[in-house]
């Protein structure tokens, strides 16, 4: 074994034997391979890609490079993954979701960077919330509640962490051969029986394309299953914010309302979280029917709301979480409305350029040291193809200044583009399985 014989080999076109690219991947965790041979095998990677037998072998080798988890439930251990969009707060949902309805969901989750956020910064919005947990505490909180929602420890996947910040540097992330083995990786150290992924397609993805979000898919369910996890994709819609929230503390909020049962808060979002938490529940051998009712019965009942508020106060948070959420929920000092600069239909939204927008805000990250501001974003932001007249807001924004908030006004003005009424696509596009 050898990185430089096996990045010639990449180079060439040829895909390494499995046992070089677990061998490689061993070497990113335990220092065998220098940051250089790094930085080449991930642009040989980038430049020439792997096969499907490579991309499986080299998730499985990131997934082997830590510790894997082993479970001993009375019920399936399921998960989701989101490739990244904006008002996208699913996993707060989906997970209680599937707690109440029998099944384990130990969610390893990430924070956000670029103009997507992550379900980690949301969950810490929550004061006393800590999601850095140890195995021993993450494995009692999915047995006792059913639901954990974590960061990955210094024992998951350490190959992915060294990989993924040399991929930062050089250029590397566009690869789907990388973006599936460092997803996969560490969701598969999880110990999953099952899992189920959105891949999100649009102006507020990172996926733009359709043909780019199956390529992805297809990959990701391909290699999850080639590894033994019995996984399926859905690509959706991401053309606008999935929820009329962007920011983590209002994220939260919304997720609140949805779970105290106001569907109605967030209609799009509770939607696509149903349809993902009934696909897992029927790859595990329920019925369409039967699953659909257990998820909204999980919901309605309040099932799913009290799964949730056990896990915050689990993880340091309010125990009366369920009951006072808007007291323990920061504020920002500057609240106004963005309102639109003439009448028309809303033609289309720039998602990404929204998300940039909180993030400009302080409510994300450039770099992945910045701290974030747990209270801004915008709030009650309009849907595509609504109706709108000039002077009515676009949407509200939460600001920790006024000279913040000015501009983020004028680049959520620009994101919004008001014109004649769009076409506006079905939220759920494709299933990939």
């Amino acid at each position: 074994m050898g990185a430089r014989a096996i990045i010639a080999a990449i180079r060439a076109r040829q895909t390494p034997a499995p046992d070089e690219l677990a061998w490689f991947a061993q070497g990113l965790a335990n220092g065998a391979v220098s940051n250089a041979q790094a930085g080449a095998f991930a642009m040989a990677v980038c430049l020439n890609g792997l096969s499907d037998a490579g991309r499986v072998a080299l998730t499985t080798g990131m997934r082997d490079s830590g510790d894997v988890l082993a479970w001993d439930l009375p019920g399936p251990v399921l998960d989701k993954h989101s490739t990244g969009g904006v008002g996208d707060c699913v996993s707060l949902i989906a997970a209680p979701i599937l707690a109440a309805c029998g099944v384990f969901v130990p969610m390893i989750s990430g924070r956000g960077l670029g103009h997507t956020g992550g379900t980690l910064d949301k969950l810490e919005a929550i004061p006393g919330l800590s999601t850095q947990v140890t195995e021993a505490r993450l494995r009692q909180i999915t047995r006792d509640i059913g639901c954990a929602i974590v960061s990955a420890t210094g024992q998951i996947a350490p190959a992915d962490r060294r990989l993924y910040a040399i991929r930062d540097v050089t250029a590397t992330v566009e690869s789907i051969d990388l973006i599936t083995a460092s997803i996969l990786s560490k969701k598969l150290a999880a110990g999953l029986d099952g899992l189920v992924l959105d891949v999100k397609c649009g102006s507020g993805a990172f996926m733009k394309t359709h043909d780019e979000a199956r390529a992805l898919a297809q990959a990701l369910v391909d290699t999850a299953n080639g590894a033994g996890c019995r996984t399926t994709a859905l690509i959706t819609d991401m053309n606008a914010p999935l929820a009329p929230a962007l920011g983590n503390a209002v994220e939260v909020a919304i997720c609140m309302e949805v779970l105290a049962g106001n569907s109605a808060a967030a209609p799009r979002l509770v939607a696509l979280t149903e349809a993902l938490c009934v696909q897992l529940l029927v790859m595990q051998g329920q019925s369409a029917p039967e699953a659909q009712a257990n998820v909204a019965r999980a919901l309605a009942s309040g099932a799913a709301m009290e799964r949730f508020a056990q896990m915050i106060a689990a993880m340091g948070g309010p125990p009366d979480m369920a009951e006072d959420w808007r007291t323990h929920l920061p504020k920002a000092p500057v609240v106004g409305a963005v309102t639109a600069p003439q009448s028309g239909y809303v033609a289309a939204i720039d998602g990404e350029a929204l998300g940039m927008a909180v993030v400009a805000l302080g409510g994300g990250r450039r770099v992945e040291t910045d701290r974030i501001d747990p209270s801004v974003g915008l709030t009650d932001v309009i849907a595509l193809g609504d109706v709108v007249e000039k002077g009515q807001p676009l949407c509200t924004l939460h600001a920790a200044t006024e000279d913040t908030a000015e501009f983020a006004a004028r680049a959520v003005q620009a994101a919004i583009t008001i014109g004649d009424v769009p076409l506006v696509g079905p939220l759920i596009m494709e299933r990939i399985s």
